[in-house]
């Protein structure tokens, strides 16, 4: 079989978080044939763009990191949009790599496609075990559709085409919107907001009681380059960091890591979602990796990426 370091590789979704680092990824590997392609020419959404850009390009490997993805906030208000958009973006996806003989795809899912009461940790087999956290229900259902075409044009077609389900990722390149972000960006923004402000207070939604897992989007495209140099992989594997933390416990080390000194309060009138998602990683440790970005340090280069893009002007929202 053809080297993955020798191999055309299209990253899909390049401008975000996870795509953007797995760019970085795969170049500091030495990989030479790294393919993007921005919206104004592969719209991955139509079926009619994603075919001729396939076509025209007929990478060897693919990995499809583009979603439409937001927080609770994000999730809760535009079910149909998470929902059709994620589901065009896996379809079109994996059917153009199909039809073009592409020989490896990897699609990226996400941890919240587990039931809202699956077992802790959560294993790979208590997929539709139980009912949907139903906050972000719309975007699950696409993910577990696309993590479901691999598994069946595997076993129809032979391709290899397989999945890795991320938890809760963070770092350089994220997205601050100020309504729509995930938790620690949304955080780090009003922390940042707050002590330039000089506020008294900064309040977090919910209880501060659930428990998340959380990986830096380096330590996760290491473990997707790793991946694609299996063998054989799993047909899905989680990729986590292994551990988790309350929010109120995040809450406090984003306070200490941007240095604001007010006080911290919980509104128990919004969402808590999820009670607890945390991964087993036991498969992928099988495979020989592991994390090396621990939370404080993840959240200092966080930060520190934030600031930087806050003071160009340049920070994402959206």
């Amino acid at each position: 079989m053809t080297s993955l370091l020798s191999s055309s590789i299209f990253v899909a979704g390049h401008r975000g978080m996870v795509g953007g680092a797995l760019v970085r990824a795969l170049q500091a590997g030495g990989h030479q044939q790294v393919l993007t392609a921005a919206r104004e020419e592969l719209d991955l959404v139509r079926q009619s763009s994603v075919e001729a850009w396939f076509e025209k390009h007929r990478p060897e490997v693919v990995i499809v990191a583009a979603a439409k993805v937001g927080g609770i906030h994000a999730n809760h208000t535009y079910p149909a949009d998470f929902l059709y958009d994620n589901l065009m973006i896996a379809s079109n996806c994996v059917h153009a790599a199909y039809k073009v003989g592409v020989r490896r795809l990897l699609f990226l899912g996400s941890s919240c496609i587990y039931p809202r009461l699956a077992p802790q940790p959560m294993p790979e087999d208590s997929l539709l075990t139980g009912p949907l956290e139903v906050t972000n229900e719309a975007y699950a259902v696409a993910k577990i559709a696309g993590l479901k075409l691999c598994q069946h044009y595997r076993a129809q077609h032979g391709v290899l085409f397989h999945s890795a389900m991320p938890t809760n990722l963070y770092g350089p390149g994220d997205n601050y919107h100020p309504q729509n972000s995930h938790v620690i960006p949304a955080l780090l923004r009003r922390f940042h907001e707050a002590k330039r402000q000089q506020l008294p207070q900064v309040v977090v939604w919910g209880t501060g009681t659930p428990r998340r897992e959380f990986l830096h989007v380096d330590d996760l495209a290491q473990g997707i380059v790793h991946l694609l140099e299996a063998p054989n992989p799993p047909d899905w594997v989680n990729l986590g960091y292994g551990d988790d933390i309350t929010i109120r416990e995040l809450a406090e080390t984003v306070k200490s890591v941007v240095g604001y000194e007010g006080e911290l309060a919980f509104d128990a009138t919004k969402p808590d979602g999820t009670p607890r998602k945390l991964m087993d990683v036991s498969r992928m440790t099988a495979l020989g990796w592991k994390p090396r970005i621990d939370i404080r340090t993840g959240l200092e280069e966080a930060y520190a990426d934030f600031r930087k893009a806050n003071e160009a002007h340049t920070v994402r929202e959206g």
